[in-house]
């Protein structure tokens, strides 16, 4: 039995691909707009082509006995799904319904979705759980909590079964340092900082120091890259075994880190000072936005392996080379 990875050559997807390959054979689908082929093991089988291309689905559940499909392969820029939600209502609920209108003519029944905190929107707590209302505020948080209302009402008719795992903020990179975090453009606060360090930004960003946290400024939740990966593959060992069904769980560390604290273990870690310049709070950013993994700890026994010291230098010995 095989497992199909689709989105396998991006960030978060290339580390579930590289974790897979240790126990089972890995299809990936990637059309490489985002992703790069040098990140996917090669001990995976590589189709090039896009998520919504019925005919290379064919051929893939044809040609391969795929058990399971893991979902990474959307567009996930909010500040994008905002100026072009035509772009991510397409790719990522059209062309995931030809996915798994695929999947249920072919008779593969279990299916790992890589959702998002954002469903969330702005929710009224600091510690989200899965009870949490659901409220998206951009066309990306919507595409994503539309998908996990139809996996709900597929599962009523047919016989699929489904997790949902939310998390925010993907972070760190491979140990083996063979691969990592690379987006054009970047928009995540790790990274940016690490850019910065290495020469590539001349300074970065603080927006808001008087937020109702420890040192004023956001708090939010970081996850290593390899913690998600190993949730992904837990999640489908736990429908495979009959253990847990049509799920959905919070991937989260449970405290969150305050952008001062990413700063400061970045230059601890590099060994450099950063160039910070200090602006106005951004409309709608909370003071603090975390997840509890709580849930998933119970039922499957996931939780975070990696602390924030980790994630920053794995992240670190890849953005050096």
């Amino acid at each position: 039995m095989a497992i199909l990875v689709c989105g396998g050559a991006g960030y978060i997807g290339s580390h579930t691909v590289k974790e897979l390959v240790n126990t089972y054979d890995v299809v990936v689908l990637d059309n490489l707009t985002t992703g790069f082929e040098q990140l996917i093991d090669s001990k995976a089988t590589f189709v090039k082509g896009d998520l919504g291309d019925p005919a290379i689905l064919d051929e893939i559940f044809t040609t391969h006995d795929i058990d399971a499909v893991f979902h990474f392969a959307a567009n996930s820029l909010v500040g994008e799904s905002v100026q072009n939600p035509l772009k991510y209502y397409r790719n990522n609920v059209s062309a995931t319904l030809v996915l798994l209108e695929k999947m249920i003519e072919h008779g593969v029944k279990r299916f790992i979705f890589s959702s998002t905190a954002a469903t969330y929107g702005i929710p009224d707590t600091d510690m989200i759980t899965e009870k949490t209302t659901t409220n998206p505020i951009n066309p990306y948080g919507r595409s994503k909590l539309m998908i996990e209302q139809i996996l709900a009402d597929l599962a009523h008719v047919h016989d699929f079964q489904y997790v949902v795992l939310r998390y925010f903020n993907a972070a760190g990179a491979h140990e083996s340092g063979e691969i990592g975090e690379s987006h054009d453009p970047e928009s995540h606060l790790i990274p940016i900082v690490l850019q910065h360090l290495l020469g590539q930004r001349d300074k970065i960003a603080v927006f808001g120091t008087d937020y109702e946290t420890a040192d004023g400024t956001c708090v939010r939740d970081y996850i290593h890259v390899t913690d998600l990966a190993r949730a992904h593959i837990l999640s489908y060992e736990g429908m495979a075994s009959g253990k847990i069904t049509n799920k959905t769980y919070n991937l989260g560390n449970g405290a969150g880190y305050s952008v001062k604290e990413i700063i400061e273990t970045c230059e601890q870690i590099s060994g450099k000072k950063a160039t910070i310049e200090y602006a106005e709070r951004r409309a709608g950013d909370p003071a603090a936005l975390v997840a509890s993994s709580q849930k998933i700890n119970e039922e499957l026994g996931w939780k975070p392996a990696f602390d924030l010291n980790t994630i920053i230098s794995n992240a670190w010995a890849w953005h050096s080379k």
